[in-house]
């Protein structure tokens, strides 16, 4: 059964409708389909106009919709003969990064994504898509796999950032995150890095440098949650929506900003309403960029790369 959002109560309203129409038109066996046929029309068009004037913080709850779709989902729909790896050798799996390699059309490819999973016992299984040091770990190892064969990396990033607990502290989460991105900002092969969710700070991040950053159209990047942002400045979480709106975490905020470099549509309502046409624009754009970033030299690479991480940010000489 389709979930619906709080600012999708209208549209629930009328799909209601519609299901009761076509229960009574089939059980009764009585016409009803231009009836049908004209709340369709306008369910339509009500999503429409909602969808076209979206909030930040409408966005927000949008990325972390229920039934939206994680890297494993898009993994079964855009890669091919993918062999999943698991363990860092060190400790443990962590279950919330997924991380092997497969093939895009016939091009070998590695893969790393956080996956927060559907029902509890997943999600807790997953721990709800926040990685321990060991998923970091993990993650390193597929980089130094790609980076020793010459294979292009993608990044599905869908996070609401590192587990914070005491035992991942202990196991060192800032020295395992901050080798991650020690690591990745040397890689000598391309990568292409797409927010597919949530993009929650350094949990985020830690798999998220690149030579191409995309996002899904209803997806956020942002350095905190805006209940976190919240908390701090007004020290209270009902204000997430006003820290929503301040923080410019959406994708098409973010593009104008010039720290994003592509925004790929997602179907009327969202990535969830229509995974195989979202799969498939990921897969097109993914293609796209990576036949252009590949046509470089290492040296190309690597400098482009370094030049992309030290633009961002505004400075203003105020002496």
């Amino acid at each position: 059964m389709e979930q619906f959002l709080e600012f999708e109560r209208p549209i629930e309203d009328l799909e209601a409708k519609i299901a009761e129409l076509r229960r009574v038109s089939e059980s009764q066996d009585v016409n009803l389909s231009t009836e049908i046929s004209r709340l369709e029309i306008k369910s339509r068009k009500l999503t429409k106009d909602i969808f076209s004037s979206l909030t930040p913080w409408q966005v927000t709850q949008l990325a972390r919709h229920p039934s939206r779709p994680h890297t494993l989902d898009y993994v079964d729909l855009i890669l091919s003969d993918f062999q999943e790896l698991h363990g860092d050798r060190m400790f443990s799996d962590d279950r919330s990064i997924v991380a092997g390699l497969g093939r895009l059309d016939n091009k070998g490819v590695a893969l790393i994504g956080h996956q927060k999973g559907r029902d509890t016992r997943e999600k807790i299984s997953r721990n709800f898509g926040m990685p321990r040091p060991e998923g970091y770990r993990k993650a390193q190892r597929i980089m130094k796999l790609a980076g020793r064969f010459g294979l292009p990396l993608i990044t599905l990033i869908d996070t609401p950032g590192a587990y914070p607990g005491i035992g991942a502290e202990e196991r060192g989460q800032s020295e395992a995150i901050a080798r991650s991105l020690s690591i990745m900002v040397d890689l000598e092969v391309p990568i292409i890095s797409v927010v597919i969710g949530e993009g929650g700070s350094g949990g985020a991040l830690a798999i998220g440098i690149c030579d191409r950053l995309l996002m899904l159209e209803h997806s956020t990047y942002s350095v905190i949650s805006p209940e976190g942002c919240a908390s701090i400045l007004w020290k209270n979480t009902e204000k997430a929506p006003n820290a929503a709106a301040a923080m410019k975490l959406t994708s098409v905020e973010l593009n104008k900003e010039g720290l994003v470099d592509e925004v790929i549509r997602e179907p009327l309502g969202g990535a969830h309403r229509k995974l195989d046409e979202t799969a498939n624009s990921l897969k097109e754009t993914l293609k796209h960029h990576l036949e252009v970033v590949c046509e470089w030299t290492v040296s190309e690479l690597m400098e482009r790369r370094h030049q992309r991480l030290r633009s961002f940010g505004r400075f203003e000489n105020k002496s």
